[in-house]
């Protein structure tokens, strides 16, 4: 069965940083597209980052700069470095896998990790 497993959230001051985790299991991990999501309550899950198989990466403009997806084939691991923290990213953070429709950008997510929690303080 397909299953993704998010880690690595945490409560961090402005300016900090924290590592995400998603382990990914019951497909074939080096062939999908994977992206980051993260959802506020009461508002739409909106896509933060995106890498190919190929290490093509897109990010929403909010974290350009500030964020580097990467993964792991070997590991089937899919990471999210999130460095110099603002507390507008604070949000639940789910990883995805999905095919690449044109680009991993545009993917449909076909699994979602169960979610982990970045909170970021003033």
């Amino acid at each position: 069965e397909v299953q993704l497993v998010d880690a690595g959230g945490g409560s961090v001051q402005a300016g900090g940083s924290l590592k995400l985790s998603c382990a990914a299991s019951g497909f074939r991990f080096d062939s999908y597209c994977m992206a980051w999501f993260r959802q506020i309550p009461g508002k739409e899950r909106e896509k933060v980052a995106s890498l190919d198989s190929d290490g093509v990466r897109s990010y929403i403009d909010s974290v350009k700069g500030r964020f580097t997806i990467a993964r792991d084939n070997a590991k089937n691991t899919v990471y999210l470095e999130m460095n110099n923290l603002r507390p507008e990213d604070t949000a639940m953070y789910y990883c995805a896998a999905g095919r690449r429709i044109l680009s991993c950008w545009s993917l449909e997510p076909k699994a979602w990790g169960q979610g982990t929690q970045v909170t970021v303080s003033s």
